[in-house]
């Protein structure tokens, strides 16, 4: 029991430490879609032509940098957790493994959503417009709302990666004791019988 004890502070750092990641990559996700380019179509002063200006691709970093967080976070309650297939045995626990599912499902979508809206808002439209003949009435530009559910989804991942990472503390610790006791049971029915057996 001492061994599991001196165990709980490291728990409770990792689920701080997700927290961080994920509140931290969250953030990032909610700058990205404030700070996401925008392009309006203005005259070439040189000649009769017309392009695309763009204001910024802050968006892009956001994105990418978020990516990077939540994939961090999701590898380190993998590396705590050893996955469910070698973890203890939670196939029972119903909780354990849809917060499982939710975790990666939520990991998954949130970070297509960060990668597809960082490539889609380092686009830029390249070709130029000519006035009354082929000129430019919009500009390519990520729509609103990509990272903006790539944040809410990074809330509900944190949530079900805590919920997992508890059950599946839970569950090893319930086991080493469940253990224990049989362990000790064993040991004194063996007393027991022994004694009994003497003359």
């Amino acid at each position: 029991m001492a061994g599991f004890a001196t165990s709980r502070p490291a728990s409770l750092a990792l689920a701080a430490l997700l927290s961080f990641l994920n509140l931290f990559a969250f953030l990032l996700a909610v700058g990205a879609e404030r700070r996401r380019s925008t392009g309006k179509v203005v005259p070439d002063e040189y000649d009769l032509r017309s392009y695309c200006l763009y204001d910024t691709d802050a968006s892009t970093v956001y994105g990418v940098t978020a990516f990077f967080v939540l994939l961090l976070a999701q590898a380190l309650v993998t590396a705590a957790t050893r996955c469910l297939c070698l973890g203890p045995a939670l196939s029972s626990r119903g909780c354990a493994v849809a917060s499982f599912v939710l975790s990666w499902i939520t990991f998954l979508t949130a970070e297509a959503c960060l990668i597809g809206g960082s490539v889609r808002n380092a686009y830029h439209t390249k070709y130029l417009g000519y006035y009354m003949k082929h000129d430019l009435v919009t500009c390519a530009t990520l729509r609103k709302g990509v990272f903006a559910a790539a944040a809410a989804l990074m809330l509900i991942n944190l949530l079900a990666s805590l919920l997992y990472y508890w059950s599946y503390s839970r569950a090893a610790t319930g086991g080493f004791i469940k253990h224990q006791n049989e362990v000790g049971m064993s040991m004194t029915d063996y007393g027991l019988d022994k004694g009994g057996s003497m003359p």
